[in-house]
């Protein structure tokens, strides 16, 4: 079985988004409202990153997913 959970990680900037496969029904709501059109769907119809580069961490699709599967973490450097 394929892993569920897709981590897409950008350590220079600090920031991390989960796609919780599994719990995705390929809704669209996240990549419609995504303001950067950092999301799209994969070939399965589940979500996933694809300019992770442009992601303000709005959280946009975190707040909004009906499913939970998005979760949006950022590392603060002091």
């Amino acid at each position: 079985m394929a892993e569920t959970l897709t981590e897409f990680h950008d350590k220079k900037a600090g920031k991390k988004i989960l796609i919780n496969k599994k719990w995705c029904k390929g809704c669209d709501i996240c990549v419609s409202l995504c303001p950067k059109k950092v999301l799209t769907t994969d070939s399965m119809g589940k979500a996933t990153v694809v300019k992770l580069h442009l992601c303000t961490c709005c959280r946009m699709c975190e707040k909004h997913c009906p499913d939970f599967a998005i979760t949006i973490e950022v590392e603060h450097h002091e």
